[in-house]
């Protein structure tokens, strides 16, 4: 399970060094982007075994950014876990193709868990 690679997807610095020291802590390592425009060179470059991706981040949104991962035949096996303060994230990661949803604020707990629950899969 670990030496495994989080690609996370977020324009909020802060929240990036969250899920950086939180997934790391856990044994993962992880990957960071502040935008999503670039989302099939960025998922080429590293490969990632999981993706979490933000809901409102520029430049073309997060439902759109993993729509288009999930278009895509060579990347489209690669859960995503989506993340909004929106009170109908659940709803967003479904239009968006997500495997899983976290809302934001979120619980460390539930984010390890959903994690673990996920790549235990890949």
């Amino acid at each position: 399970m670990k030496n495994k690679t989080i690609l996370v997807f977020d324009d909020d610095t802060n929240i990036l060094d969250v899920f950086t020291i939180v997934l790391e802590a856990s044994g993962y390592h992880v990957e960071i982007s502040e935008t999503s425009h670039n989302i099939l060179e960025r998922v080429k470059e590293v490969n990632p075994d999981m993706i979490i991706m933000d809901n409102w981040i520029p430049n073309i949104g997060g439902v759109k950014a993993t729509q288009i991962l999930k278009s895509e035949p060579a990347f489209k096996h690669i859960p995503v876990i989506y993340c909004s303060a929106n009170n109908d994230v659940s709803s967003l990661a479904e239009q968006a193709g997500a495997e899983a949803y976290l809302a934001k604020p979120f619980d460390l707990d539930e984010l390890e868990n959903k994690v673990a629950t996920l790549l235990r899969n890949v």
